[in-house]
């Protein structure tokens, strides 16, 4: 007889995070398949998850797992369906009782000892997961910060696959990570590691740059190499007006789904610089251009 278990993942859609529900079933039998539509990345984690779970609360034995993924016509990508399938497994083999399941969403990469490790676009999970009105969402621990920007809903930080099968079990080894969004935004937003104030002569270049960031103008610096173009566009930022909070969640959410959010940062509060190689390519000029369209 068959036991089926649920819960949520989330697929990013640009900036955008899409609720995926992922569905385990269990049968008699040997062999464990993904449908819903998984890539390369996602068949492999099967590998992975069984690692993680023998090394962990081990695997449901004498059973086949036919996991779904859907909606189904949406391709699933990367690392973070993981931990949301681990534990469908073991829900579904009975090796975890949780009556809420369903009411959690759950994110992360699995390291074959169970350990989580970081995944992109946290804190576009996190808004679609409160937009949901879900009971809690757990990620891996060097997510927490980011994740933990969105208020109104329990974000968990764990660091390992038993750590979130204890806590689904009912024991409360994670505790909901709250953070002071308005405090860390404001602390952070005249702090510049790059500041307009620190250059030394360069009067005329000053000036002009002054003009093109009150007036919101395009600007192109040509010179040789070492004469400060680099330098003093670096510094652009600090003399621009500072990020508002929506603003500034915008771009975070930006730096976030590109994977270029620091690990130990939970808003991006200054106005973001972007330095590309005069060799990247047409794509990566677009892409580049987008960012900072989106992040000015």
């Amino acid at each position: 007889m068959g036991k089926l278990a649920k819960l949520y993942a989330a697929a990013l859609n640009g900036l955008d995070a899409i609720a995926v529900e992922v569905e385990a079933n269990a049968a008699l039998g040997v062999k464990t398949i993904i449908v819903g539509l998984p890539d390369n990345a996602v068949k492999e984690s099967l590998e992975r998850i069984t690692a993680a779970l023998q090394n962990t609360a081990g695997m449901p034995k004498g059973l086949k797992f036919t996991v779904n993924m859907a909606p189904a016509d949406i391709r699933k990508e990367g690392t973070a369906y993981d931990l949301p399938v681990a534990v469908a497994i073991l829900a579904a083999g009975g090796k975890l009782e949780c009556s809420d399941l369903d009411r959690y969403m759950l994110v992360g990469e699995l390291g074959l000892d169970g350990s989580l490790r970081p995944v992109h676009g946290a804190l576009s999970i996190a808004i679609k997961a409160r937009a949901m009105g879900l009971k809690g969402l757990i990620v891996p621990k060097e997510n927490i910060r980011e994740a933990a920007v969105v208020n109104n809903l329990n974000v968990y930080g764990a660091d390992n696959l038993s750590e979130v099968i204890d806590f689904l079990s009912g024991k409360p080894v994670l505790q909901p990570t709250v953070t002071d969004t308005r405090g860390e935004f404001f602390s952070q937003q005249l702090s510049y590691e790059n500041d307009f104030a620190d250059v030394k002569g360069q009067e005329s270049v000053k000036r002009a740059l002054e003009v093109a960031a009150a007036g919101g103008h395009n600007i192109i610096l040509i010179g040789s190499p070492g004469c400060g173009k680099s330098m003093m566009a670096k510094r652009i930022p600090s003399i621009l007006p500072p990020l508002t909070l929506s603003e500034s969640l915008e771009t975070t959410r930006i730096h976030s789904v590109a994977g270029k959010l620091d690990k130990d940062s939970s808003l991006i509060a200054r106005r973001p610089f972007r330095s590309p190689h005069h060799t990247v390519s047409d794509v990566e000029k677009n892409t580049f251009m987008v960012r900072n369209k989106l992040a000015a």
